[in-house]
């Protein structure tokens, strides 16, 4: 089991405990904040609630969690170390040097500064490296890497591990890339609320109305390529280029940061969302962030390209009962309905995801489908044995009732702990995709499930065959 040493556990360091412990590492968290446990136990409660429900797939199981009132015992034996102490150069000189004495020879120590250079980080001789997340650090996948490229190397690897898009930053340079775009963004709604052009309020709308959505899958340039038309970038730089020049931005220009313009600000932030307390407002961004990761997840766009490698080496392995374990996963806030249990249409979805699983286990995977040949389901029955609430985990073991010639009829049992929660019986059919006619399986496909068949044939299968392919009345 690999360690990580979080030193620091405020908002942006409890995120980091959570990604780690949710992908199976052992956690250490030394702060002497006396309230250090409480925070990071929320964090963690809302992780556990928002990130396996990325995965149709569960995630390992998790690390152990713990919190020492000595540095150095934190840090001890750790592969990764993450410093997130406040934002204070002079915090982080005392800081990391009593770190690197305590650390291991080859332990990453990665600092969440958002601002300083590395340079400046290990001007007491440490050998830290940027790695700056971006919160939640237990949703959004982008660490900016800056520092030493050996290091960085390594750090990216780990960082790919966890379910992380590692993002190395070519030259050191004051707050990193992605802050810079943010903090220009930040200057000029500062301006506009200052100016009286528009509250808080009508800013984010502007935001999440438009050009907040096509960000999350396209980014700005590829958003501006496709402005261009069929003539590209270089149109689309010819027609709207000039207008940089054009004096619409106050981006060179700091407004006074006085107290008029932060009661401004602050009294209009309250009037938009101060009915919802943080940790209300957490856990909508957390639901908004998962469905709109899992839709990108779909398509391979943006983030959704990282979950998609990382779920790849999710392992799904082992048995219950002596069947396969077909699926396992965390039942997302989405799968519920307005009587709080898992609506039953995903029930199917859960049995549908185990009879995939089920067909690579033979052979009929994504390239004996790219090949033409595959298995079409011609009928479901689907028993509803007890509630599945958000945040259970599912586990669905399959049963092989047939298997010969064209059919391949399969029993999936849903498990929820040590409760049969449901059954779903399904009938496929071999189908040659050219003529979307049934045919015969290929030969490996068949001797598989044949096998298969032959180990399940004496196991019970109660409630199964009632009606799958009898005649209806």
């Amino acid at each position: 089991m690999s360690k990580a040493a979080i030193i620091g556990g405020g908002v942006i360091g409890g995120g980091w405990a959570a990604r780690f412990l949710l992908n199976g590492w052992d956690v250490a968290v030394f702060d002497p904040d006396p309230q250090a446990e409480r925070k990071i136990g929320e964090v963690l409660a809302n992780a556990r609630r928002a990130l396996p429900a990325l995965y149709d797939c569960a995630l390992p199981p998790e690390g152990r969690l713990s919190f020492h009132a000595d540095m150095a015992e934190a840090v001890a034996g750790a592969a990764w170390i993450q410093e997130s102490v406040p934002e204070v150069l002079a915090l982080k000189h005392k800081i990391l040097p009593a770190i690197a004495a305590a650390a291991g020879p080859d332990a990453v120590i990665g600092s969440s500064t958002s601002g300083f250079k590395p340079s400046e980080l290990n001007a007491a001789g440490t050998n830290a490296v940027v790695a700056h997340p971006f919160n939640p650090v237990y949703l959004l996948p982008l660490v900016e890497l800056v520092g030493d490229g050996a290091t960085c190397a390594r750090a990216a690897d780990i960082l790919r591990g966890i379910g992380m898009f590692p993002l190395i930053v070519r030259k050191e340079i004051d707050a990193h890339i992605a802050d810079r775009l943010l903090e220009a963004v930040w200057r000029e709604a500062l301006w506009l609320v200052k100016d009286g052009i528009a509250t808080t309020e009508e800013i984010d709308e502007s935001i999440r109305m438009a050009f907040g959505i096509r960000w999350a899958q396209m980014g700005l340039f590829e958003t501006y390529r496709i402005a261009g038309g069929e003539a590209g970038m270089k149109h689309f730089m010819a027609q709207f280029g000039p207008a940089l020049s054009w004096p619409w931005t106050k981006l060179m220009d700091v407004p006074e940061f006085n107290d008029e313009l932060v009661d401004l600000i602050a009294s209009q932030s309250d009037a938009q969302s101060g009915h919802r307390s943080i940790r209300e407002l957490e856990r909508l961004r957390d639901d908004n962030l998962v469905g709109m990761m899992r839709a990108l997840r779909r398509s391979g766009s943006g983030a959704g390209g990282v979950l998609r490698a990382h779920e790849t080496g999710l392992a799904l392995e082992g048995e219950r009962d002596g069947l396969p374990i077909t699926a396992a996963r965390q039942v997302p806030v989405t799968w519920t309905d307005y009587n709080g249990h898992m609506n039953e249409t995903h029930y199917l979805e859960a049995a549908s995801l185990a009879t995939d699983r089920f067909m690579e286990m033979i052979g009929a995977d994504a390239d004996y489908v790219a090949a033409g040949q595959s298995y079409f389901t011609v009928e479901n029955h689907i028993r509803y044995l007890d509630e599945i609430h958000a945040g259970d985990r599912l586990v669905v073991t399959t049963q092989v009732l047939a298997g010969q010639g064209k059919r391949l009829h399969l029993f999936h049992r849903l498990w929820r702990g040590e409760v049969l929660a449901a059954t779903v019986e399904t009938l496929l059919l071999h189908t040659d995709l050219a003529t979307r006619r049934t045919s015969a399986p290929a030969p490996a496909v068949a001797a598989a499930l044949a096998d298969w068949a032959g180990r399940h044939a004496a196991m019970p299968a109660e409630g199964a065959g009632r009606f799958i392919g009898q005649p209806r009345p």
